[in-house]
């Protein structure tokens, strides 16, 4: 669905040229939920740019449903970006225009006629869950309310892709759930092909099928977004997949942990996948001559699987709770020792 080949985009700067996006290819499947993660000044603005021709490389190739978007102009890159649609981080809604009219205006530029508009319209309210607003101004709606509007303004005229610039970044974290649920449903009812950019881990965990991690203009690391959970390979990668997994509480709770018991061994277990389901810490406590007390845990979800962590304390003689802990790496879980008493 769409293909990025050895895309270079240099600016002029002051300091000289300035390489924001450096050497990218990345091939991204139909029906997919692609992320890009990275932080600002990243580039991944840029790229995603580059995928409706808002940005054109200075070297390389971008191909979307079958156009070569790097190279087409005028009428061409128009019909395009018909279906390569668009949603933003502050909705960039017309505030002089109700939901509807909002919604209906692709509608209106492509030549649709009115019952049809009128029509396509309210299937799209219903879609994106806004019945009972269709009348409301921009400046009455929540944050939530006004990126639905965005995104019923980007299916519009049944795109092909949708891309997300940041579209949760402006919203508080339940609606920030609300808004990628609402993703996640229309990629399923619709196959649309779905790619994001963030610099939240949480979004990527929540919906993506796979991650590009991006630095200094380079894709720096590329993956399932369960296997880059289970096994960052960046330093970066590692610092957002903290972000999820080990929050700043964990840390404090950690540190606590090591004051409050002094014998014995904190672990803290890491699970993917098929591993969370299993009863480990039953046949833990069966197999060796331990005491486990659980302090701590959490179960997060992607779209490809679960991914969970577990304090616990191990106590008993020695040798025990060693054999306990290589009992424990035997199950394919990841064991991290806090303290060794």
């Amino acid at each position: 669905m769409i293909s990025i080949k050895d895309v270079q985009k240099v600016f002029p700067s002051k300091q000289g040229q300035l390489k924001a996006v450096d050497d990218v290819n990345l091939d991204i499947q139909e029906g997919e939920i692609f992320g890009v993660i990275g932080y600002s000044g990243a580039g991944k603005s840029t790229l995603i740019r580059m995928l409706n021709g808002l940005e054109l490389p200075t070297s390389g190739s971008v191909t979307v449903a079958k156009r070569v978007i790097s190279k087409i102009r005028g009428s061409e890159l128009r019909k395009a970006r018909q279906e390569i649609s668009m949603i933003f981080q502050h909705f960039n809604l017309l505030w002089s225009r109700t939901v509807s009219e909002n919604i209906a205006f692709p509608l209106e530029i492509a030549g649709v006629n009115g019952p049809e508009r009128k029509k396509r319209v309210n299937e799209l309210i219903k879609l994106v869950g806004l019945e009972g607003r269709e009348n409301a101004y921009p400046s009455q709606l929540s944050g939530g309310q006004k990126q639905r509007v965005g995104i019923a303004r980007a299916l519009a005229n049944n795109p092909k892709v949708l891309l997300c610039d940041e579209a949760t970044s402006a919203l508080d974290p339940q609606t920030t759930d609300s808004i990628l649920d609402l993703l996640v449903d229309i990629n399923k009812r619709l196959g649309l092909t779905i790619v994001l950019i963030t610099h939240e881990m949480h979004v990527i965990r929540k919906i993506c099928h796979r991650v590009a991690v991006m630095e200094s203009g380079r894709i720096v690391e590329l993956g399932q977004v369960l296997e880059v959970f289970k096994n960052p390979q960046q330093p970066i990668t590692k610092r957002f997949v903290q972000q999820v997994t080990e929050p700043e509480e964990t840390k404090e709770t950690a540190e606590h942990l090591l004051e409050r018991y002094p014998s014995g061994l904190v672990v803290q277990l890491s699970f993917i996948g098929d591993s969370v389901e299993q009863p480990l810490i039953t046949n833990l406590i069966r197999q060796n001559n331990v005491t486990v007390n659980i302090l701590q845990g959490k179960i997060s979800q992607t779209q490809s699987g679960s991914y969970g962590t577990l304090f616990i304390h191990l106590d008993g003689n020695e040798e025990e709770v060693h054999k306990a802990v290589d009992y424990i790496r035997s199950q394919q879980v990841g064991v991290e020792v806090l303290s060794n008493g």
